[in-house]
């Protein structure tokens, strides 16, 4: 059996839970590989994937014999074979973020369970370190959009839009990765303010500011990446901002390693912001992987100590509504003593002419 899928057997003995049922795609990935939509089911006696005609063949291509993983069309299983799966279980196991209460009912009623229980999402606490093999995405990832990133600062001219620019960013990604991990940000002059700005037909100016956020996948893995870049020259009234983001933006880097505290780096950067008359409106960063947001969440609300393995972006940013915002992002590998950013493009002052 597979590590990560005996991993879960463990949790829910530690638990006295004697199954689950696994309904988020994400974690069916990260536990099995299988990316096809189907449901996860561990029993007492055996690992059982349920999906339809249309993905068997993918489903066996994708397993082994090594992940002991039974596979079953729905269609050719009857009322009395989904009973039996939990059997004499008293107690099974279900990802209560991911099931809606329509759901949670079919599955009683479906599988004739006693007791469905909160899992408290375990997986993705699990999650949260990453393997070698993940790591290992992650950092390739990264590679290509530094190399993306690369590309397309020699690319923009004056005159072109903000579509088309992030259109030109995710097609180098469908060319040389899976494609995008989100939906790319492309926001020039004013329209940089807004945090998660929609590239607009706005022209780039021949004196511009442009905010990329940037990402893509490899084997479902992701990277994320921000930089503030200009066109021309910097304005001197943007100038201190730049060096205030890009200030704490580095001073993270410096405290970011395993037992850090999370709470206190983001309230180190709330502070010094507050001093200089701005606000850090949305979290210092969030965990990537499977998910481009995933756990752990970078905020003066949360308290989370880092973990060596553990892959986060750190991205303080700026916005002052209706002229220009700054935000430059890495993501980040967490080591025991240090960290290691795994996007490497350039941050100071990069300017097309």
């Amino acid at each position: 059996m597979n590590q990560k899928m005996q991993w879960l057997r463990n949790q829910l003995l530690s638990m006295n839970l004697q199954g689950m049922i696994v309904t988020n795609p994400v974690n069916i990935k990260y536990l099995t590989n299988i990316r096809a939509e189907g449901t996860l089911l561990v029993t007492r006696k055996e690992n059982v994937f349920i999906t339809d005609g249309r993905y068997i063949e993918d489903v066996h291509n994708t397993l082994t014999l090594f992940d002991e993983i039974v596979v079953y069309d729905a269609r050719s299983l009857t009322k009395e074979d989904f009973e039996n799966f939990f059997l004499f279980c008293e107690n099974v196991g279900f990802e209560e973020g991911h099931v809606t209460y329509a759901k949670y009912k079919e599955y009683m009623h479906k599988y004739k369970i006693n007791n469905l229980v909160e899992t408290e999402h375990m997986i993705e606490k699990q999650r949260m370190i990453k393997d070698v093999e993940e790591i290992e995405n992650i950092k390739k990832a990264c590679e290509i959009t530094d190399k993306c990133f690369e590309y397309i600062v020699n690319y923009i001219k004056p005159g072109m839009t903000e579509k088309q620019i992030a259109r030109e960013i995710d097609d180098y990604y469908y060319k040389n990765s899976e494609g995008k991990s989100f939906d790319t940000i492309v926001a020039s002059g004013e329209n940089s303010s807004k945090p998660h700005a929609i590239p607009t037909d706005r022209k780039i100016q021949e004196v511009d500011i442009i905010t990329i956020d940037m990402g893509c996948k490899i084997n479902g893995y992701c990277s994320d990446m921000t930089r503030t870049i200009f066109v021309g020259e910097v304005p001197q009234y943007v100038k201190p901002v730049y060096e205030l983001v890009l200030k704490n933006q580095e001073q993270v880097l410096n405290d970011m390693k395993e037992n850090s505290n999370t709470k206190l780096i983001t309230k180190m950067v709330d502070n010094d912001f507050r001093l200089n008359n701005y606000d850090l409106i949305h979290a210092l960063g969030h965990g990537v992987g499977l998910d481009i947001h995933e756990a752990p969440l970078l905020t003066i609300n949360a308290e989370t100590v880092l973990k060596e393995n553990m892959v986060v972006t750190n991205e303080p940013g700026i916005y002052i509504a209706g002229r220009f915002g700054i935000r430059i992002e890495d993501t980040v590998l967490i080591h025991k003593g240090t960290c290691e950013a795994l996007t490497k493009s350039p941050k100071k002052y990069v300017i097309i002419r």
